[in-house]
């Protein structure tokens, strides 16, 4: 038999709400698995502070472009944080993110941004330091398939943009310049985290081409191999663009949380722990923080140099266009 205060005791925890908790699905890109392991806690941190309400944060990683097309297919992501501005076109064209997405949020909705940089084995054996490196017969370059890579596309772009350079402009020259770096590519995996293996875990390959920020954690995650980070003498600004999936956070009510974790991205405590993972920040502040850890490059954007990414979908990445072209016999 209860006793009358224990009875009174749980009358009261059975009558006491169920503390209010929101739930969001982050699709994103396939290398930032450790990013937002570091971030997501923060933002529950600053949205239970500022709500009173807790959130868990599931997140999905792989190729840019095929988790838009999963999205298309029926994955329920309630935001997008990827490496490819066309990923979330492709979403705005499906009707499930709003046409002007990149007017919702500051910097063309991209919080932070990277580019494209080279790791190398330990002493540089090949003296890799330049695009033009990889067209040596001598070198075996290691990115994943821009067909499917976000990250392998501005791999792409960084390169034709230095061939254009190397060449005067002549597009005909730099084409057969990005051709034979593909031809030297021992293997075409399918996102950055699978190349990172190949390059990392079995040891192919002379030097892996991949975001900046993720050459830095790379050669602290794999230290004992030695890899030593190099910064090419051009290469192309990389935006990492973030939207609100509005059909499917209206339908899972998750809207206003999805709102308030983009707009954190941009707080001074997410940016500083973007810099501990070597983004490039957008928040000037913070920036100045870390300036003199930012190694300096010639940067070009894809409006400069290809006329924006409306003309790189119809000219290099449409079915037959120059990346097919290049791509031949691969």
């Amino acid at each position: 038999m209860k006793t009358p205060l224990l009875a009174t005791a749980l009358a009261l925890t059975l009558a006491a709400p169920a503390a209010a908790q929101d739930r969001l699905l982050n699709v994103s890109y396939d290398i930032a698995r450790e990013l937002f392991e570091a971030l997501n806690p923060a933002f529950a941190e600053h949205w239970q502070a500022e709500t009173g309400r807790t959130v868990t944060i599931d997140q999905s990683h792989g190729g840019s472009s095929r988790q838009a097309r999963a999205i298309l297919e029926g994955l329920a992501a309630d935001v997008v944080t990827f490496n490819q501005e066309t990923d979330i076109d492709v979403l705005a064209e499906g009707g499930l993110v709003p046409a002007e997405w990149r007017d919702a949020l500051p910097n063309g909705a991209s919080p932070y941004y990277s580019l494209p940089a080279f790791l190398v084995r330990k002493g540089n054996p090949k003296g890799i330091e330049d695009w033009d490196d990889l067209a040596r017969e001598d070198v075996a370059p290691v990115f994943p398939n821009p067909k499917t890579s976000g990250n392998a596309r501005y791999t792409y772009l960084a390169a034709y943009a230095y061939g254009l350079a190397r060449n005067g402009g002549d597009h005909e020259a730099t084409q057969d310049f990005v051709r034979q770096i593909f031809a030297n590519v021992p293997v075409f995996d399918t996102g950055g985290r699978a190349a990172t293996q190949t390059f990392a875990e079995r040891g192919i390959g002379d030097v892996l081409v991949t975001f900046e920020a993720e050459t830095a954690q790379i050669a602290q995650e794999y230290e004992a191999q030695g890899f030593e980070r190099v910064t090419p003498s051009i290469s192309v600004f990389a935006a990492f663009p973030v939207a609100v999936v509005a059909q499917n956070a209206e339908r899972n009510g998750s809207a206003e949380v999805a709102t308030a974790y983009l707009d954190w991205l941009y707080s001074a405590d997410a940016q500083r722990i973007l810099a501990d993972f070597d983004y490039r920040l957008t928040n000037e502040t913070v920036a100045a923080e870390f300036a003199g850890s930012v190694p300096e490059v010639e940067l070009v954007t894809v409006d400069e140099i290809f006329g924006g990414w409306d003309a790189v979908r119809a000219e290099h990445l449409a079915d037959g266009g120059i990346l097919d072209q290049v791509f031949v016999n691969q």
